[in-house]
């Protein structure tokens, strides 16, 4: 039976163009700048250990400082542990300004991160102070060091002292005497101690590269040496008028990358002592180490250079003794794992696994000899929220109905019973959990499309709710008044496999007439753009919505959503092949199944992976799309670096036709529709070479395009005084100039 096309839109998406109030229409300074949909968060939460209450930070009065306040959980009593006036160096008139603060074990000592600054993506570099909560004595560490370069500074196990990296060397600081010592000393140049180099940061999310043991003796840490590594040069043009190198130790696509070691010093100093993991340093990886509490031994993490095993080692810090407990395993790639609880008095670890074709949970003994499933479930386990040993279970983020959602689960430890959906199954969206190490309390978020983050104390496992903190009904009721449109879900079938996805129609839709089509996309591994989270309410679509497009983005195969190793790793060698073969048939599927999509105005835009897979759509597929903005693209697969390219693909000797077919730059030739390609040329993460190199093989090619690179800007485009305005005025002047807007 067709439906008559009125039907079909209140069917689809809940209303009709009557129906829609005109009140506000959005600004692009709005969007960009002042964001008509203020959200208030709940200050960083941390659980105390008893599990019945939480500490957090209040107030930010620059003349008063933050104060660090304990509430418990059931109660709500509020108390203040730290004041702003505690915080205030002896001498100045300001308390210090919190970035982040840690308690010591024995939670009478106090640790300050202030003064902070930025390394690549973070800022991880900064001042350290400590705070004695007996005494009041407020003393900062490094006080002979160069100022703000401080990093990951930790107590030790009795608090006695604290240890940091400065300059790429690491130190201890006794508190008693602030006697200074530095443990190591070949930092510097191509050396890295107890920090990392770029790609480790970038791609094993690594950054605090120092251990203390459980009883303080002895620092564990990773040393990187980047000699061998290729330097990629970026130019800065407009700090001066020489223009100026600035030299990044970048592994490229089978380059040689840094030496990675794993060492053992005592805390008081002397000789460093090397694990002798087996392999070419230069060819493994160690994204992972950590002592197994109780206990001087390390639990270390060894992934060869394909990323398709994973070696896990015991590590001993006395007699520097290794055995090979675990193995992991696939014929694409492993994950690394960062949800290691030991259990039982540290007999057993948590592991998780893609070894049956989900992603679960795993208990293995310390020896490796038996490894048991938790979670016998049919579906992924997307992430650990928290073991709770007393209690006998594990809870968990899943969402096996809905990809595009996200919901509490727990499941024994013992892997007897069937899996409990935790989370209210009438609150349909996203659920975040902070959960209590009793799993008693848990700070609860819950969001979706159209519902900006609710904030609420629960306890568990009834999910009964204790108090509301936030509920943001400002922006909630904002969203309704500025005219905009809700995402409508829905699926989309192209043959071999159903995709998920989302579209906006503009508020006076009729569905009687043609209305152009811009894609959003990304479609690489590392994300999913097809969620249904409140994401700031999706300004800048919402904003093109209003302007007479139709804004639509789906889910192709290989993103990082819960359906399975299967669908994650269908993509393997073929990264940007498979993907915009998806992205293709998808925007066909949707001009059939929509009448009111002009598929004579079919547009496409993509940032960083979304950039290169944008590419591809209008290379590969020239007669679907016309009109593109790529944004920080990847042009050529050779020219990222190895460890995330490397994981997907392989080796480029070893995957030639893969690495070939899945650059953009070898369809340039095919390009017959309008193109803006949009750089910074201090992208230190997908180098400006990549726009380059693809303006150089179009114009080879006579292919006309439009371009803007953005000097000294970085892979987000943000720095500097105007430029994210500016850039999505360029973005929407490209839209109005080749995909005219409106319905026809």
């Amino acid at each position: 039976m067709k439906i008559p096309l009125l039907l079909l839109s209140v069917y689809i998406f809940g209303t009709t163009s009557a129906q829609q109030a005109e009140n506000q229409k959005l600004t692009l300074e709005q969007v960009v700048n002042n964001n008509p949909l203020p959200i208030k968060k709940f200050n960083e939460v941390r659980w105390l250990k008893d599990g019945n209450g939480y500490s957090t930070l209040e107030n930010n009065d620059e003349s008063k400082g933050h104060d660090i306040v304990r509430y418990n959980a059931q109660t709500g009593e509020r108390k203040i542990l730290v004041s702003g006036k505690q915080l205030t160096p002896d001498g100045e008139q300001k308390p210090l300004a919190i970035a982040a603060y840690s308690w010591s074990d024995n939670n009478s000592k106090l640790l300050i991160f202030t003064n902070t600054k930025r390394v690549w993506r973070y800022h991880t570099k900064g001042d350290y102070w400590v705070l004695d909560l007996q005494s009041g004595k407020l003393q900062q560490l490094g006080k002979t060091l160069e100022k703000s370069s401080l990093m990951f500074a930790k107590f030790s196990p009795a608090a006695a002292k604290v240890a940091y990296v400065s300059n790429q060397n690491i130190y201890v600081e006794e508190l008693s005497t602030g006697a200074i010592h530095q443990i190591t000393s070949d930092g510097g140049k191509n050396i890295i101690n107890g920090t990392f180099d770029w790609v480790y940061e970038e791609e094993f999310d690594c950054r605090d590269g120092f251990r203390w043991s459980s009883d303080g003796r002895f620092i564990a840490y990773w040393q990187s040496d980047t000699e061998g590594t290729g330097v990629f040069y970026m130019i800065d043009n407009i700090d001066s008028i020489y223009s100026k190198l600035i030299p990044l130790p970048y592994p490229k696509v089978g380059t040689p990358n840094s030496a990675v070691k794993v060492g053992v010093i005592s805390s008081s100093g002397g000789e460093t002592k090397w694990f002798d993991i087996p392999g070419d340093k230069k060819n493994n990886y160690i994204p992972r180490m950590d002592f197994i509490p109780g206990s001087n031994e390390l639990l270390i993490q060894q992934l060869n250079r394909l990323q398709n095993t994973n070696t896990v080692w015991v590590g001993n810090a006395e007699t520097m003794g290794l055995s090979n407990i675990l193995t992991e395993k696939d014929d694409a790639w492993v994950d690394i794992h960062d949800d290691i609880e030991w259990l039982e008095q540290s007999k057993y670890f948590t592991w998780t696994s893609e070894r049956d074709g989900w992603n679960h949970l795993y208990k293995i003994s310390r020896d490796g000899k038996s490894l048991d499933l938790i979670t016998k479930v049919d579906f992924d386990v997307i992430s650990i929220e928290c073991i709770d040993e007393n209690g006998g279970y594990v809870y968990y983020i899943a969402s096996p109905d809905n990809y595009t959602q996200r919901y509490l689960y727990r499941s024994r430890l013992d892997g007897t019973g069937t899996a409990e959906k935790i989370s209210p199954s009438g609150m349909k969206g996203q659920h975040h959990y902070q959960i209590s190490p009793n799993a008693s309390w848990a700070i609860h978020t819950f969001e979706n499309h159209i519902t900006p983050p609710v904030i609420s104390l629960v306890s568990l496992p009834d999910h009964k709710q204790v108090r509301k903190y936030e509920e943001n009904l400002d922006a909630k009721n904002k969203f309704k008044s500025l005219n905009l449109v809700p995402k409508r879900f829905f699926k989309v079938d192209i043959g071999d496999i159903i995709l998920d996805a989302w579209m906006i129609v503009p508020p006076d839709f009729d569905p009687g007439k043609k209305y152009p089509v811009i894609f959003y996309v990304y479609g690489e591994p590392a994300t999913s753009t097809v969620q249904d989270n409140w994401n700031g309410g999706d300004l800048w679509h919402q904003y093109l919505v209003q302007n007479g497009y139709i804004v639509i983005s789906v889910d192709n195969r290989g993103t990082n959503v819960p359906r399975g190793r299967l669908w994650r790793k269908s993509i393997y060698k073929q990264i940007g092949i498979l993907a915009s073969h998806d992205q293709a048939e998808a925007a066909k599927a949707i001009e059939r199944k929509f009448p009111f999509v002009d598929n004579t105005r079919m547009g496409i835009w993509g940032w960083s992976g979304g950039g290169s897979m944008t590419l591809n759509c209008m290379f590969r597929y020239p007669k679907i799309y016309n009109t593109g903005i790529a944004v920080a693209f990847i042009s050529d697969l050779k020219l990222y670096d190895d460890v995330y390219e490397e994981r997907y693909m392989d080796l480029p000797t070893n995957n030639p036709d893969g690495y070939r077919n899945g650059s953009p730059i070898t369809y340039a030739a095919n390009l017959q529709g309008n193109l803006m390609l949009i750089h910074g040329t201090g992208d230190d993460n997908v180098h400006y070479q990549n726009c380059e190199m693809l303006v150089n093989e179009l114009v080879k090619q006579g292919k006309m395009f439009s371009m803007l690179a953005y000097p000294m800007r970085t892979h987000n485009i943000n720095e500097g005084q105007n430029t994210s305005l500016h850039l999505r005025k360029t973005m929407e002047k490209f839209w109005k100039e080749h995909l005219e807007p409106g319905a026809k």
